[in-house]
């Protein structure tokens, strides 16, 4: 080894390049790349710990302002912040360490970062917003929420990029009755769908004058008010359904003619669920396009909402809970 590459070993990392490496492979790969290993763990661990309290808790909203558009932008304020966290470092560490050196840099921010990512999605949970009105009171527009991908097991659609090709569940679990459930749009399982799910196999479902029969049970409904909001500047009828099993939570009524309110009846097939939106005369749903919701197409179960981009509170309504509490 030469004199001269002896002493490029032993030379801080310049600001440019520690600021692009942190930028692209976060904090924990541009403490590797300086040579600063402990930071890097530590880094990890916190940023970690720290992302997963603030999104349990919840992100604060700014009431009355829509942050739709500055989301769009997020991803480069993020690369900021990365690279501000490590270069104030950069001159105080020495990159002669293995890990400090390109590949070894890469292949553990890669393993740190996307890998771990990949398997969280997977496995444990993915985020989803709502872009449409159909869900509305329980879920608003520019919500944010967690759905648990282990709740009814596993099926090709858990994982991204269509990595898996099996046929049905693995670990699978049978859904309870008025879960809200993110599922693959049986027409098209390239759009996701959150809606709630009403009706097992087997189930005779139908709709008269508004209301929900199951095996031409009527379930519960009761007007309890009204809803107003941006979206509905002219109050709407707020009504509470309470399904067999005791789960229960709010529906709007948009009119008493909707063409959703008197519907043929539909026997569930096997191995399908029949789901509605919480809106219920303006929701694509099991009644419309969406149709019976094949088992394997279930994605997970909606749990916990942690941000609205446009804005509106989302306090008393962050666990998705259809228990009426």
């Amino acid at each position: 080894m030469t004199e001269q590459t002896v002493q490029q070993e032993t030379v801080s990392r310049s600001r440019w390049s520690t600021a692009l490496v942190s930028a692209l492979g976060g904090p924990f790969g541009g403490f590797l790349w300086i040579g600063a290993g402990k930071l890097a763990v530590i880094s990890l661990f916190v940023i970690s710990a720290v992302s997963i309290a603030l999104c349990y808790i919840g992100i604060p909203v700014v009431p009355g302002m829509d942050l739709a558009a500055a989301g769009n932008f997020s991803g480069i304020g993020l690369m900021i912040l990365r690279a501000t966290l490590v270069v104030p470092f950069a001159h105080r560490f020495k990159p002669d360490k293995w890990y400090a050196q390109g590949v070894s840099v890469f292949v553990l921010a890669f393993y740190a970062s996307i890998v771990a990512a990949f398997v969280i999605r997977s496995l444990v949970f993915q985020s989803f917003s709502i872009s449409s009105g159909s869900m509305t009171p329980t879920l608003r527009e520019g919500d944010y929420l967690f759905v648990s991908k282990s709740a009814y097991g596993y099926s090709r659609y858990s994982v991204p990029f269509n990595v898996l090709s099996f046929d049905g569940r693995l670990l699978g679990a049978e859904p309870k009755r008025g879960d809200v459930m993110a599922f693959k749009f049986p027409p098209d399982p390239s759009v996701n769908y959150i809606q709630r799910i009403v009706g097992f196999p087997g189930e005779k479902i139908q709709i008269i004058d508004g209301m929900l029969y199951i095996n031409e049970v009527a379930v519960g409904l009761e007007d309890i008010g009204s809803f107003s909001s941006e979206e509905f500047p002219d109050p709407v009828k707020l009504q509470r359904e309470t399904l067999p099993e005791g789960a229960s939570y709010t529906v709007l009524n948009l009119t008493d003619s909707s063409i959703g309110d008197n519907t043929n009846s539909w026997i569930v097939p096997a191995g399908h669920y029949f789901a509605l939106g919480d809106n219920r005369d303006d929701s694509s749903d099991s009644r419309f396009s969406v149709g019976f919701i094949p088992s394997e197409n279930l994605v997970g179960k909606a749990v916990r909402l942690f941000w609205n981009s446009k804005g509106v509170d989302y306090s008393s309504r962050q666990v998705l809970d259809p228990s009426g509490k």
